[in-house]
């Protein structure tokens, strides 16, 4: 390799772009579609719209993904959202805790669910799957309790609205949090042993064990991870709302996975890039937007997800067979 080539390989940008030429050209093609359709697409406003909206999936995407290149699921997210935000609003308005505590025990729940789930499936050998759908019907539950089957709204405290809507140089605070944990985890796979442990025990998890590392340890780790993000994600939301809702968020979880699969997170396990994640996030994000802007039936939303993600899936089972062909 020459010395220009050696630099083209060092420069993140150029890294970036050469990672991702594929899904970065289908997002330039649908952003200019939309903007065709509908000339307020590339507006500045729009566009802070389209991030503070994707910021919920950004943060559920971050957790999910790792979970997925573990060669697992995690279903839990809009149930914990909708558990994290009532608790958080329950604490303030009914039981007139402090709000520092509030966002503590709304917090916790998500940590600890998904505690539970990394425990379980590490321990038991039943599937993630049905360990994170019998959470996430738990969490469903408990949020209902909670509120008794009503929006708890919030009317005690002026300043936690804030943590959602609030702007940083016109910037809304979500987009901000969700920079600051895309960072948090490029750093974890990029920069940690713990990430060189996740690609190991998601790549190969019986080869990981013989070299060492705790896969068990490492399971917990990850879906514990994942479940604190998704409270996180409750209790922002329920700041923008300036109420919890039991019944927000259902199918949360399903743009956060078609997110992480788009990105190119292998569904197999033992691939996953935090840049194609957040290009899938925006993808989705630009998806909902462009078809809310057309004035289309938002139920037509589900069905265009839906058949992304099979796609998506379907590329990435025919890339897994070319390189399993490629090595024998």
């Amino acid at each position: 390799m020459g010395k220009k080539d050696e630099m083209k390989a060092s420069n993140p940008f150029v890294h970036f772009f050469q990672e991702n030429m594929g899904i970065l050209v289908a997002l330039a093609a649908l952003c200019i579609f939309l903007e065709i359709m509908n000339q307020r697409f590339f507006t500045w406003s729009n566009w802070l719209t389209i991030l503070d909206n994707v910021s919920k999936t950004g943060f559920l995407a971050i957790g999910i993904m790792l979970c997925i290149m573990l060669g697992g699921i995690d279903l839990i997210a809009g149930a914990g959202i909708a558990c994290s935000g009532v608790l958080c609003i329950v604490c303030m308005e009914r039981w007139h805790l402090p709000m520092v505590v509030a966002i503590i025990a709304g917090l916790l729940v998500g940590l600890i669910a998904g505690m539970l789930n990394g425990i379980i499936i590490a321990y038991s050998g039943i599937h993630p799957f049905v360990v994170t759908l019998a959470m996430q019907s738990i969490l469903r539950g408990v949020a209902y309790l909670l509120a008794n089957a009503q929006p708890v709204p919030l009317y005690v405290n002026e300043f936690f609205p804030r943590i959602g809507i609030d702007r940083v140089f016109g910037i809304p605070l979500p987009i901000i949090y969700l920079i600051i944990l895309f960072f948090i985890q490029w750093l974890l796979l990029n920069k940690t042993k713990t990430g060189r442990y996740i690609y190991a025990v998601g790549g190969n998890e019986t080869a990981a064990r013989f070299s060492g590392i705790n896969v068990e340890k490492i399971k917990i780790l990850v879906w514990t991870f994942s479940g604190l993000l998704c409270a996180f994600a409750g209790v922002v939301l329920s700041a923008k709302l300036k109420s919890g809702q039991p019944s927000t968020s259902v199918g949360a979880e399903t743009d956060a996975i078609a997110s992480c699969v788009l990105g190119g997170t292998s569904m197999y396990g033992g691939t996953g890039r935090t840049s194609g994640m957040i290009i899938g996030v925006f993808i989705i994000g630009v998806i909902s937007n462009g078809l809310t802007l057309m004035h289309l039936d938002v139920n037509w939303q589900y069905v265009v997800k839906g058949v992304i993600i099979l796609v998506a899936v379907y590329s990435d089972m025919v890339r897994q067979r070319k390189s399993q062909a490629r090595k024998e």
